[in-house]
């Protein structure tokens, strides 16, 4: 069987590792128990988290055992890493309904039965420490100015780091030996914004048990100009179905640059890459039937077979000039503005990105182009209760009465 490291280094995950050579030797010698953390911040996980749960699934096809942790203490401070500014800080009552939305989505990926995989929350021993036995047990291990060396903390310094949010790499780390002492946990994986706080808890390990662990990063999902992938118009691209509908979902990869077929095909699907590769050599018309196929198999991993069928022949049939039923829906009622009915429904993010997006000519009604941003919706816009609606070239949506 290949081993896990080269099979994430052939499909484009691996960015960074601790220790790649004993890393690869410790995998081939038997499963090594790993674990992905997820904190809390939403009700779904995104198209960030897309990269991380196939990096944790193509491990565990290759024999080796899965820890998914959700941060149900971690997410009481917040990770500053990417961060501007503070994380809002979120109620006990709303990090655990977050935990428990994750713990569904995660289970899409990874297979738990019979133990072939774990389940955590780190609120279970980080939210029982006592401060002062933490402090002296753990804070001891770590150095200030190494830890104000960390590129999370750096990018915060001028705009202000609060101590709660100084704390996580310390609870991060504390997160990893505990799992190590507890599990057997070898391998800490992440993505790459996270390799600072993955090295202390590799350290932590060492210095507290002398156990020779493993940090690894993945790539972050990122397009050919080196600018974030999964942001859409009216925001995050979730896994939710009820955030982001199957045809969004579909639609966004089916969509995306020429060239990052290759990146995405590679991460986030599960082809041979002999066939990744073919696909994405491909030229002209044929490079979209690539993208037909990556939009398809992606959706398949997050939604289902029969929801990823569906959102293809919808799309389809409305490139084709047709129409289909599982078209993302906005009810709305005759005598409201249009730019009412489109931000309440989600298809705008405001009203006044509606407004400029009418004005710019982006908005047909029933295949004519909506010209006045005030328009308000009539009794003879609708055929039996319903309106097709197409923003910019490729975003279709039905308008039902309701």
């Amino acid at each position: 069987m290949q081993n896990a490291i080269d099979i994430l280094k052939e499909r484009g995950f691996l960015a960074q590792c601790t220790d790649e050579e004993a890393l690869r030797k410790l995998m081939a010698e038997g499963p090594v128990t790993f674990y992905i953390g997820f904190d809390p911040t939403a009700d779904s996980l995104h198209a960030g988290h897309f990269i991380a749960l196939m990096a944790m699934s193509h491990l565990q096809k290759a024999g080796h055992r899965p820890i998914c942790l959700v941060g149900g203490g971690t997410g009481t401070v917040g990770d500053p890493s990417g961060r501007t500014d503070m994380r809002k800080v979120m109620t006990d009552e709303t990090i655990r309904h977050n935990c428990e939305c994750f713990k569904k989505q995660v289970a899409r990926f990874i297979d738990f039965t019979e133990d072939r995989a774990i389940m955590v929350d780190n609120g279970d021993w980080l939210r029982s420490l006592n401060y002062i036995e933490l402090l002296r047990d753990v804070g001891a291990h770590f150095t200030v100015n190494r830890m104000l060396a960390a590129e999370s903390y750096k990018q915060r310094w001028e705009k202000g780091l609060t101590f709660l949010e100084f704390n996580y790499m310390i609870m991060q780390a504390y997160d990893f030996f505990e799992l190590n002492r507890r599990y057997g946990c070898r391998l800490q994986m992440g993505g790459d914004d996270q390799w600072s706080n993955i090295i202390a808890g590799v350290e932590l390990c060492r210095r507290k048990s002398s156990k020779t662990v493993f940090g690894l990063t993945n790539k972050l999902l990122t397009k050919s100009d080196g600018t974030k992938m999964g942001k859409t118009a009216g925001g995050a691209l979730w896994l939710d179905a009820e955030k982001t509908s199957p045809y969004d979902f579909y639609q966004y990869w089916r969509n995306i640059d020429d060239a990052d077929v290759e990146t995405c095909l590679s991460l986030l699907t599960y082809l041979p890459m002999d066939e990744v590769r073919r696909l994405s050599a491909a030229e002209g018309a044929e490079i979209n039937r690539s993208k037909e196929i990556l939009a398809y198999e992606a959706t398949k991993i997050v939604h289902g077979a029969e929801a990823a069928a569906q959102a293809r022949s919808t799309a389809q049939a409305l490139f084709s000039g047709g129409a289909a039923e599982d078209v993302p829906k906005v009810v709305c009622a005759a005598g409201e503005k249009l730019v009412d009915v489109l931000t309440r429904g989600g298809v705008f993010a405001s009203k006044g990105e509606a407004r400029r997006l009418i004005q710019q000519g982006g908005v047909t009604l029933n295949d004519l182009r909506v010209s006045d941003e005030h328009y308000v919706l009539g009794d003879a816009d609708f055929s039996n209760g319903e309106a097709f609606l197409k923003k910019g070239k490729k975003k279709h949506y039905k308008l039902v009465i309701g």
